[in-house]
């Protein structure tokens, strides 16, 4: 496949006053019209759509195309499991339950499903590897190990996973365990319980996804669990957010629109061991966090934004690089967005009737972790980020993906440390499958309290350093690998994506 990289600055951009153009390729426009379209309709919001739930722990997912009414005129081609427009049902598991997930293909493209977080066998994985072929099911069994957090399952297919992204494929897990049924949280799903995916996308004159990863790398319009303009009502009380980072690159620094401070409870893999008392914390592909808002000094019927508070970053975080165009429109639409470099909301939160067995207080104290320190540690490696030249992809110490290279090899129970080098080009959100790490340490300053407790995917500004520790147990095999790579799906899917193998 022919790589051609964005540009970060090589060309010149103007100040935008209205709405952009850009040039399509030819297999995503048929004539030279404006190709980015303003909403239409009354001016207001949507309801939010809330995932259907599936629990148990037989698990029957479809993926196939669909369409959904974004725009007056044609319906934009979408993907969906089991018949959903866009995204897909919430699958809830417990902690110890045996599971088993059928996962069916109905495209005309070969697929992935990787469960996004989970500690399981590398051939249970769902990476590049694990395969289904258009009409086939794939099947993996497994022991569910992790935490009670938010996890997520996604296409993981080398070269197709931006496209197949972009089309509305993916959805949440929440897994469940006793130690966080045993403190006083809002856990009603869809009432004080709220999951909240945000991915934006472009659209082209013809209403479909702009997905030419030479092309877009940003969306203009944000959709929120696949909502444009979301909504919703909560109650006046404490509520819960699962807050997912779903898009392609951009990074989002949330927060609410009254700056009220909220509490973040969970990273990526589990509770942390007390809530960490924020106004803003910073998301990128792939991470997610649950807060508690308080509503309860709320009037009912009043309202306030999620917001995302994007303007003024530093360059190298993705979504900063500004939202103009050149002046033709033709040209520099890859690197801008009518998002970037702005503050922009996300959902608007409506305040309804407390419901009667509402939440009021945040715990003081949550769970006890037990995280690896240097003293663990057995062995030690570092990681540099290399590439992302105008004309190569971005690069792990100079080695672009390969199905047959596997970058290191890893003993089986061993306490890793690894230091995560990035000097070149850009940020990065860097994921390693198979284990959840604890952050101990950053090269621009101390690690954030939000982002203290288990994670599997981390935010690597441009010209930083950190360092993870992680403990590589339970499963072994030579025959199947292990994915590390940027969650940025257009990095990953241009070669910035290793292997790992743990042996015995």
């Amino acid at each position: 496949m022919a790589i051609i990289r964005r540009s970060f600055t090589w060309f010149t951009v103007v100040a935008l006053t209205g709405v952009g153009l850009f040039a399509c390729t030819a297999d995503e426009a048929t004539s030279t019209a404006p190709v980015i379209t303003e909403p239409t309709g009354t001016p207001g919001y949507n309801a939010l759509w809330l995932p259907p739930v599936l629990s148990g722990t037989t698990f029957n997912l479809t993926l196939a195309k669909s369409t959904k009414q974004y725009r007056t005129g044609a319906a934009t081609n979408t993907y969906g499991y089991n018949g959903s427009s866009f995204w897909g049902p919430t699958l809830i598991m417990n902690k110890g339950d045996s599971v088993t997930l059928n996962v069916t293909n109905t495209l005309t493209d070969q697929t992935t499903t990787h469960w996004h977080g989970f500690h399981i066998a590398p051939e249970m994985d769902g990476g590049p590897h694990q395969v289904v072929a258009p009409g086939a099911t794939w099947s993996p069994t497994f022991r569910v190990r992790n935490n009670a957090a938010t996890y997520w399952y996604h296409p993981h297919l080398h070269e197709k996973t931006y496209e197949q992204l972009t089309m509305g494929a993916g959805g949440l897990i929440i897994i469940r365990d006793p130690a966080e049924a045993a403190l006083a949280l809002p856990r009603s799903y869809g009432v004080d319980d709220i999951p909240l995916v945000f991915s934006s996308r472009r659209f082209l004159s013809s209403n479909q996804f702009a997905k030419d990863i030479k092309v877009t790398t940003y969306g203009d319009y944000m959709l929120t669990n696949g909502t444009e303009k979301a909504m919703v009502t909560m109650p006046k009380q404490v509520v819960r957010l699962r807050l997912l980072n779903a898009e392609i690159e951009r990074g989002l620094n949330i927060g609410l629109s009254d700056n009220r401070p909220f509490s973040v409870i969970t990273n990526d893999g589990g509770l942390l061991d007390a809530p960490v008392v924020v106004t803003r914390v910073v998301m990128m592909p792939g991470e997610r966090v649950e807060i508690l808002v308080d509503l309860s000094k709320d009037a009912v019927g009043a309202s306030l934004d999620l917001m995302a508070y994007n303007a003024g970053q530093s360059f190298g975080f993705p979504g900063q690089e500004g939202n103009p165009v050149q002046p033709d429109g033709t040209a520099g639409r890859i690197n801008s967005s009518l998002l970037n470099n702005t503050d922009f909301p996300m959902l608007r939160m409506a305040v309804g009737a407390a419901t009667a067995s509402a939440i009021t207080s945040v715990p003081s104290t949550l769970v006890a972790n037990r995280y690896w320190t240097t003293a663990d540690v057995t062995n030690s490696r570092t990681v540099t980020i290399t590439g992302g030249q105008p004309g190569s992809g971005f690069s792990f110490d100079g080695k672009s993906f390969s199905h047959t290279l596997i970058n290191h090899t890893i003993k089986l129970n061993a306490v890793e440390k690894w230091t995560v080098v990035n000097n070149n080009v850009f940020g990065h959100a860097i994921h390693l499958h198979d284990v959840q790490f604890k952050i101990i340490s950053r090269s621009n300053g101390p690690v954030a309290p939000y982002e203290s407790g288990w994670k599997d995917t981390f935010y690597l500004p441009l010209g930083t350093t950190a360092v993870v520790l992680a403990k590589f147990e339970d499963f072994t095999t030579t025959a199947n690998a292990y994915m590390f790579h940027c969650h940025f799906s257009n990095h990953e899917d241009e070669g910035m994506m290793g292997q790992f193998t743990v042996v015995p």
